[in-house]
Protein backbone atom coordinates (compact mmCIF):
# COMPACT_ATOMS: atom_id res chain seq x y z
CA UNK A 1 0.00 0.00 0.00
CA UNK A 2 1.68 3.81 -0.94
CA UNK A 3 1.04 6.62 0.14
CA UNK A 4 -1.79 7.39 -1.83
CA UNK A 5 -4.00 4.39 -1.18
CA UNK A 6 -3.48 5.40 2.51
CA UNK A 7 -4.41 8.79 2.34
CA UNK A 8 -7.72 7.61 0.26
CA UNK A 9 -8.34 4.84 2.81
CA UNK A 10 -8.02 7.63 5.93
CA UNK A 11 -10.09 10.05 3.56
CA UNK A 12 -13.04 7.68 3.19
CA UNK A 13 -16.31 9.28 4.80
CA UNK A 14 -19.54 8.01 5.61
CA UNK A 15 -22.52 10.03 3.61
CA UNK A 16 -26.14 10.78 5.11
CA UNK A 17 -29.10 11.59 3.35
CA UNK A 18 -31.80 13.13 5.95
CA UNK A 19 -35.06 13.96 4.02
CA UNK A 20 -33.49 14.48 0.60
CA UNK A 21 -36.01 15.34 -2.24
CA UNK A 22 -35.44 16.58 -5.34
CA UNK A 23 -38.08 18.65 -7.65
CA UNK A 24 -38.33 20.36 -10.71
CA UNK A 25 -41.69 22.04 -9.82
CA UNK A 26 -44.62 21.12 -8.16
CA UNK A 27 -46.09 18.21 -10.35
CA UNK A 28 -42.35 16.47 -11.18
CA UNK A 29 -40.93 15.18 -8.25
CA UNK A 30 -37.52 12.61 -9.18
CA UNK A 31 -36.19 11.67 -5.47
CA UNK A 32 -39.32 11.97 -3.15
CA UNK A 33 -38.01 12.54 0.94
CA UNK A 34 -35.05 10.18 1.41
CA UNK A 35 -33.12 9.00 4.35
CA UNK A 36 -30.68 6.60 3.94
CA UNK A 37 -26.81 6.08 5.38
CA UNK A 38 -23.55 4.63 3.16
CA UNK A 39 -21.00 3.77 5.34
CA UNK A 40 -17.37 4.58 4.70
CA UNK A 41 -15.30 2.71 2.57
CA UNK A 42 -18.57 0.93 1.62
CA UNK A 43 -18.80 0.05 -2.12
CA UNK A 44 -22.71 0.68 -2.55
CA UNK A 45 -24.41 0.39 -6.09
CA UNK A 46 -27.51 2.44 -7.18
CA UNK A 47 -29.57 0.22 -9.23
CA UNK A 48 -32.60 0.63 -11.30
CA UNK A 49 -34.51 1.74 -14.88
CA UNK A 50 -34.02 4.29 -17.15
CA UNK A 51 -35.77 7.67 -15.03
CA UNK A 52 -35.85 5.78 -11.83
CA UNK A 53 -33.26 9.04 -10.54
CA UNK A 54 -30.03 6.91 -9.74
CA UNK A 55 -27.87 10.01 -11.61
CA UNK A 56 -29.76 12.50 -10.21
CA UNK A 57 -29.22 11.06 -7.10
CA UNK A 58 -25.57 10.69 -7.31
CA UNK A 59 -25.13 14.40 -8.86
CA UNK A 60 -26.81 16.05 -5.90
CA UNK A 61 -24.05 14.23 -3.69
CA UNK A 62 -21.61 15.76 -5.90
CA UNK A 63 -23.09 18.66 -5.79
CA UNK A 64 -23.67 19.37 -9.43
CA UNK A 65 -27.80 19.16 -8.92
CA UNK A 66 -29.36 21.24 -6.17
CA UNK A 67 -31.39 19.37 -3.41
CA UNK A 68 -34.76 20.81 -3.51
CA UNK A 69 -35.13 19.88 0.50
CA UNK A 70 -33.05 17.98 3.46
CA UNK A 71 -29.74 17.74 4.25
CA UNK A 72 -26.59 15.65 2.98
CA UNK A 73 -23.69 15.09 5.21
CA UNK A 74 -20.30 13.21 4.36
CA UNK A 75 -18.13 12.55 7.57
CA UNK A 76 -20.65 14.56 9.20
CA UNK A 77 -20.21 17.68 8.13
CA UNK A 78 -23.49 19.34 6.29
CA UNK A 79 -22.44 19.96 2.70
CA UNK A 80 -25.73 20.02 0.42
CA UNK A 81 -24.96 24.43 0.18
CA UNK A 82 -21.64 23.63 -0.94
CA UNK A 83 -19.70 23.76 -4.45
CA UNK A 84 -18.48 20.54 -5.28
CA UNK A 85 -15.28 21.47 -4.73
CA UNK A 86 -15.80 21.51 -1.57
CA UNK A 87 -17.50 17.96 -0.75
CA UNK A 88 -14.51 15.78 -0.98
CA UNK A 89 -16.12 14.34 -3.53
CA UNK A 90 -14.36 12.57 -6.71
CA UNK A 91 -16.63 11.71 -10.12
CA UNK A 92 -16.08 9.50 -12.84
CA UNK A 93 -18.49 10.09 -15.99
CA UNK A 94 -19.95 8.04 -18.69
CA UNK A 95 -18.40 9.71 -21.13
CA UNK A 96 -14.94 9.82 -19.65
CA UNK A 97 -14.59 13.81 -20.01
CA UNK A 98 -11.19 13.92 -20.26
CA UNK A 99 -9.67 16.69 -22.21
CA UNK A 100 -8.79 15.72 -25.66
CA UNK A 101 -5.68 18.29 -26.36
CA UNK A 102 -3.92 16.89 -23.01
CA UNK A 103 -1.43 13.74 -22.99
CA UNK A 104 -2.19 11.37 -19.91
CA UNK A 105 0.02 12.91 -17.74
CA UNK A 106 -1.78 16.08 -18.42
CA UNK A 107 -5.13 15.28 -17.24
CA UNK A 108 -4.48 13.06 -14.52
CA UNK A 109 -1.93 16.14 -12.58
CA UNK A 110 -4.44 19.11 -13.95
CA UNK A 111 -6.43 18.85 -10.96
CA UNK A 112 -3.23 18.90 -8.79
CA UNK A 113 -1.61 22.05 -11.23
CA UNK A 114 -4.32 24.13 -10.19
CA UNK A 115 -4.49 23.26 -6.70
CA UNK A 116 -0.91 24.88 -6.54
CA UNK A 117 0.62 21.53 -6.20
CA UNK A 118 4.55 21.38 -6.66
CA UNK A 119 5.83 19.63 -10.42
CA UNK A 120 7.64 17.07 -8.65
CA UNK A 121 4.90 15.90 -5.89
CA UNK A 122 2.88 16.17 -9.07
CA UNK A 123 5.10 14.03 -11.16
CA UNK A 124 5.48 11.63 -8.42
CA UNK A 125 1.61 11.35 -7.76
CA UNK A 126 0.72 10.51 -11.12
CA UNK A 127 3.21 7.87 -11.76
CA UNK A 128 2.04 6.45 -8.58
CA UNK A 129 -1.36 6.48 -9.88
CA UNK A 130 -0.42 5.08 -13.25
CA UNK A 131 1.43 2.02 -11.93
CA UNK A 132 -1.63 1.27 -10.01
CA UNK A 133 -3.93 1.44 -13.50
CA UNK A 134 -1.56 -0.27 -15.80
CA UNK A 135 -0.95 3.30 -17.83
CA UNK A 136 2.52 3.68 -17.26
CA UNK A 137 2.99 2.84 -20.81
CA UNK A 138 0.62 5.24 -22.13
CA UNK A 139 1.40 8.79 -19.79
CA UNK A 140 2.47 10.85 -23.07
CA UNK A 141 -0.69 9.48 -25.42
CA UNK A 142 -3.40 11.67 -25.85
CA UNK A 143 -7.35 10.16 -25.22
CA UNK A 144 -7.37 9.85 -28.95
CA UNK A 145 -4.92 7.28 -29.07
CA UNK A 146 -6.15 5.03 -26.09
CA UNK A 147 -8.70 2.45 -25.96
CA UNK A 148 -12.19 3.14 -24.34
CA UNK A 149 -10.87 0.90 -21.39
CA UNK A 150 -7.84 2.70 -21.01
CA UNK A 151 -9.55 6.08 -21.41
CA UNK A 152 -11.91 4.95 -18.35
CA UNK A 153 -8.96 4.02 -16.65
CA UNK A 154 -7.41 7.42 -17.08
CA UNK A 155 -10.92 9.22 -15.89
CA UNK A 156 -10.36 6.59 -12.84
CA UNK A 157 -6.72 7.89 -12.15
CA UNK A 158 -7.98 11.59 -12.55
CA UNK A 159 -10.45 11.18 -9.79
CA UNK A 160 -8.28 9.23 -7.26
CA UNK A 161 -5.17 11.77 -7.56
CA UNK A 162 -7.14 14.48 -5.73
CA UNK A 163 -7.10 11.57 -2.56
CA UNK A 164 -11.07 11.99 -2.38
CA UNK A 165 -13.20 10.42 0.71
CA UNK A 166 -16.05 9.64 -1.88
CA UNK A 167 -15.57 8.38 -5.30
CA UNK A 168 -18.75 8.63 -7.66
CA UNK A 169 -19.11 6.66 -11.02
CA UNK A 170 -21.88 7.43 -13.43
CA UNK A 171 -22.37 4.89 -15.55
CA UNK A 172 -18.32 4.15 -16.23
CA UNK A 173 -18.85 0.87 -18.25
CA UNK A 174 -21.89 1.59 -20.42
CA UNK A 175 -19.50 2.62 -23.31
CA UNK A 176 -17.44 -0.69 -23.53
CA UNK A 177 -18.09 -3.82 -25.32
CA UNK A 178 -19.24 -6.28 -23.34
CA UNK A 179 -15.42 -8.24 -22.41
CA UNK A 180 -14.12 -5.03 -21.56
CA UNK A 181 -17.12 -4.05 -19.05
CA UNK A 182 -16.26 -7.61 -17.72
CA UNK A 183 -12.63 -6.94 -17.48
CA UNK A 184 -13.22 -3.21 -15.97
CA UNK A 185 -15.64 -4.54 -13.34
CA UNK A 186 -12.82 -6.80 -12.05
CA UNK A 187 -9.84 -4.03 -12.17
CA UNK A 188 -12.88 -1.78 -10.27
CA UNK A 189 -13.56 -4.44 -7.32
CA UNK A 190 -9.73 -4.82 -7.09
CA UNK A 191 -9.28 -1.30 -6.89
CA UNK A 192 -11.78 -0.93 -4.04
CA UNK A 193 -10.08 -3.35 -2.07
CA UNK A 194 -6.96 -1.63 -2.37
CA UNK A 195 -7.71 1.92 -1.70
CA UNK A 196 -11.37 1.43 0.51
CA UNK A 197 -13.05 5.02 -0.88
CA UNK A 198 -16.36 5.28 -0.16
CA UNK A 199 -17.77 4.55 -3.09
CA UNK A 200 -21.39 5.27 -5.06
CA UNK A 201 -21.42 3.58 -8.43
CA UNK A 202 -24.61 4.14 -10.19
CA UNK A 203 -26.12 1.84 -13.31
CA UNK A 204 -28.54 -0.25 -14.80
CA UNK A 205 -26.94 -3.61 -15.19
CA UNK A 206 -27.58 -5.90 -12.54
CA UNK A 207 -24.96 -7.70 -13.70
CA UNK A 208 -22.34 -4.93 -12.38
CA UNK A 209 -24.06 -4.17 -9.06
CA UNK A 210 -24.37 -8.22 -7.92
CA UNK A 211 -21.02 -8.29 -8.93
CA UNK A 212 -19.24 -5.04 -7.77
CA UNK A 213 -21.90 -3.99 -4.37
CA UNK A 214 -21.04 -4.62 -0.27
CA UNK A 215 -25.14 -3.20 -0.73
CA UNK A 216 -26.78 -2.45 -3.14
CA UNK A 217 -29.38 0.07 -3.14
CA UNK A 218 -32.47 -0.22 -5.83
CA UNK A 219 -34.32 2.63 -6.86
CA UNK A 220 -37.86 2.72 -8.12
CA UNK A 221 -39.57 6.18 -9.84
CA UNK A 222 -36.84 7.97 -6.95
CA UNK A 223 -38.21 5.54 -4.22
CA UNK A 224 -35.73 2.84 -2.04
CA UNK A 225 -37.12 -0.58 -3.40
CA UNK A 226 -34.36 -2.27 -1.10
CA UNK A 227 -31.70 -1.46 -0.02
CA UNK A 228 -29.57 -4.88 1.04
CA UNK A 229 -26.53 -6.82 0.27
CA UNK A 230 -26.59 -8.74 -3.31
CA UNK A 231 -27.05 -12.36 -1.93
CA UNK A 232 -29.68 -11.06 0.70
CA UNK A 233 -31.72 -9.22 -2.45
CA UNK A 234 -31.50 -12.19 -4.82
CA UNK A 235 -32.78 -14.79 -2.34
CA UNK A 236 -35.17 -12.39 -0.30
CA UNK A 237 -36.47 -9.48 -2.62
CA UNK A 238 -38.48 -7.88 -0.56
CA UNK A 239 -40.98 -6.59 -3.32
CA UNK A 240 -42.33 -7.87 -7.35
CA UNK A 241 -40.28 -5.16 -7.84
CA UNK A 242 -37.13 -6.62 -7.12
CA UNK A 243 -37.69 -10.04 -7.75
CA UNK A 244 -38.44 -9.16 -11.47
CA UNK A 245 -35.64 -6.70 -11.68
CA UNK A 246 -33.00 -8.79 -10.29
CA UNK A 247 -31.82 -12.33 -11.89
CA UNK A 248 -31.57 -13.32 -15.67
CA UNK A 249 -34.07 -15.03 -16.40
CA UNK A 250 -35.84 -12.83 -13.62
CA UNK A 251 -37.83 -14.26 -10.97
CA UNK A 252 -41.44 -16.00 -12.46
CA UNK A 253 -44.61 -14.34 -10.83
CA UNK A 254 -47.33 -16.19 -10.94
CA UNK A 255 -51.52 -15.28 -9.51
CA UNK A 256 -52.56 -17.28 -6.86
CA UNK A 257 -55.39 -17.48 -4.75
CA UNK A 258 -55.72 -18.65 -1.12
CA UNK A 259 -58.54 -20.51 0.82
CA UNK A 260 -57.24 -20.53 3.98
CA UNK A 261 -55.26 -24.08 3.25
CA UNK A 262 -53.99 -23.95 0.24
CA UNK A 263 -52.64 -21.79 -2.65
CA UNK A 264 -53.84 -22.12 -6.13
CA UNK A 265 -53.06 -20.99 -9.85
CA UNK A 266 -56.19 -19.72 -11.50
CA UNK A 267 -56.90 -22.79 -12.99
CA UNK A 268 -57.41 -24.72 -9.55
CA UNK A 269 -54.06 -26.32 -9.49
CA UNK A 270 -52.45 -26.25 -5.53
CA UNK A 271 -49.07 -25.20 -5.66
CA UNK A 272 -48.30 -24.66 -1.61
CA UNK A 273 -50.01 -24.88 1.50
CA UNK A 274 -50.81 -21.67 3.27
CA UNK A 275 -53.20 -19.89 5.86
CA UNK A 276 -53.74 -16.83 3.91
CA UNK A 277 -56.87 -16.14 1.83
CA UNK A 278 -57.61 -14.06 -0.76
CA UNK A 279 -55.52 -12.37 -4.05
CA UNK A 280 -51.28 -12.84 -3.83
CA UNK A 281 -48.02 -13.11 -6.03
CA UNK A 282 -46.30 -16.04 -6.18
CA UNK A 283 -42.48 -16.01 -6.99
CA UNK A 284 -40.11 -18.58 -7.62
CA UNK A 285 -36.89 -18.55 -9.46
CA UNK A 286 -36.04 -20.02 -12.66
CA UNK A 287 -33.72 -22.26 -11.37
CA UNK A 288 -35.54 -23.52 -8.33
CA UNK A 289 -38.36 -24.84 -10.53
CA UNK A 290 -37.82 -28.85 -10.69
CA UNK A 291 -38.90 -30.50 -13.87
CA UNK A 292 -40.49 -34.30 -12.20
CA UNK A 293 -41.40 -35.69 -15.41
CA UNK A 294 -43.96 -35.82 -18.36
CA UNK A 295 -47.92 -35.27 -18.23
CA UNK A 296 -48.55 -38.73 -16.42
CA UNK A 297 -46.58 -37.55 -13.09
CA UNK A 298 -47.65 -36.33 -9.96
CA UNK A 299 -46.88 -32.58 -9.93
CA UNK A 300 -47.99 -29.12 -11.42
CA UNK A 301 -48.84 -29.46 -14.85
CA UNK A 302 -47.39 -27.22 -17.66
CA UNK A 303 -46.67 -27.44 -21.57
CA UNK A 304 -43.32 -26.06 -22.98
CA UNK A 305 -43.71 -23.08 -25.68
CA UNK A 306 -40.17 -22.20 -26.18
CA UNK A 307 -36.47 -23.53 -24.93
CA UNK A 308 -33.58 -21.47 -25.49
CA UNK A 309 -29.95 -22.88 -25.51
CA UNK A 310 -27.50 -20.54 -23.37
CA UNK A 311 -24.71 -22.55 -23.61
CA UNK A 312 -24.15 -23.27 -19.92
CA UNK A 313 -27.91 -23.99 -19.56
CA UNK A 314 -31.28 -24.06 -20.88
CA UNK A 315 -33.89 -21.92 -20.30
CA UNK A 316 -37.87 -23.30 -20.79
CA UNK A 317 -40.76 -21.17 -21.35
CA UNK A 318 -44.07 -23.14 -20.39
CA UNK A 319 -47.55 -22.05 -20.13
CA UNK A 320 -49.03 -22.83 -16.77
CA UNK A 321 -52.20 -21.86 -15.75
CA UNK A 322 -52.37 -18.96 -18.29
CA UNK A 323 -48.62 -17.19 -16.98
CA UNK A 324 -45.03 -18.15 -18.79
CA UNK A 325 -42.95 -19.80 -16.46
CA UNK A 326 -39.32 -20.13 -17.13
CA UNK A 327 -37.32 -22.69 -15.93
CA UNK A 328 -33.38 -22.86 -16.08
CA UNK A 329 -32.19 -26.69 -16.81
CA UNK A 330 -28.81 -28.08 -16.54
CA UNK A 331 -27.88 -27.66 -20.57
CA UNK A 332 -28.32 -30.84 -22.69
CA UNK A 333 -31.01 -32.17 -20.31
CA UNK A 334 -33.53 -34.21 -22.54
CA UNK A 335 -36.74 -32.14 -22.72
CA UNK A 336 -36.66 -31.45 -26.16
CA UNK A 337 -39.60 -33.69 -27.07
CA UNK A 338 -41.59 -33.11 -24.03
CA UNK A 339 -44.33 -30.86 -25.10
CA UNK A 340 -45.92 -31.47 -21.47
CA UNK A 341 -44.23 -31.37 -18.13
CA UNK A 342 -44.82 -32.17 -14.27
CA UNK A 343 -43.34 -29.15 -12.23
CA UNK A 344 -42.45 -29.15 -8.62
CA UNK A 345 -42.09 -25.95 -6.87
CA UNK A 346 -40.42 -26.55 -3.35
CA UNK A 347 -41.57 -24.95 -0.73
CA UNK A 348 -38.48 -23.66 0.29
CA UNK A 349 -37.84 -21.59 -2.33
CA UNK A 350 -41.47 -19.70 -2.86
CA UNK A 351 -41.93 -16.19 -1.90
CA UNK A 352 -45.56 -14.78 -1.81
CA UNK A 353 -46.04 -10.92 -2.33
CA UNK A 354 -49.11 -8.29 -1.92
CA UNK A 355 -51.12 -7.69 -4.76
CA UNK A 356 -51.85 -4.34 -4.18
CA UNK A 357 -48.42 -2.99 -3.11
CA UNK A 358 -46.18 -5.66 -4.37
CA UNK A 359 -44.19 -6.19 -1.05
CA UNK A 360 -43.14 -9.51 0.15
CA UNK A 361 -45.07 -10.94 2.43
CA UNK A 362 -42.24 -12.83 5.49
CA UNK A 363 -43.24 -15.80 6.85
CA UNK A 364 -45.90 -17.16 4.37
CA UNK A 365 -45.06 -20.47 4.44
CA UNK A 366 -44.06 -20.46 8.21
CA UNK A 367 -40.68 -21.74 8.94
CA UNK A 368 -38.68 -22.59 5.61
Amino acid sequence: MNAIDTAIRAAAADIRLAGVTKAYDAQTTVIPPMDVELRAGEFTVVLGPSGCGKSTLLQMIAGLERVSGGRILIGGREVQDLEPKHRGCAMVFQNYALYPHMTVFENMAYSLKVAGIRKAERAERVAAIARMLGLSDYLHRKPGQLSGGQRQRVAIGRAIIREPGVLLFDEPLSNLDAQLRHDMRVELAELHRRIGATSIFVTHDQVEAMTLADRILILNKGRIEQFDTPKAIYHHPASVFVAKFIGAPPMNILPVTGDGAVLRLADGQAVAGCRLKGEYQLGIRPEDVLVVGGADRPGIRASVRFREDLGSHSVLAADLAGSVIRIATPFGADMADRPDLSLDLPLSRLHLFETASGRAIPGAFGAQ
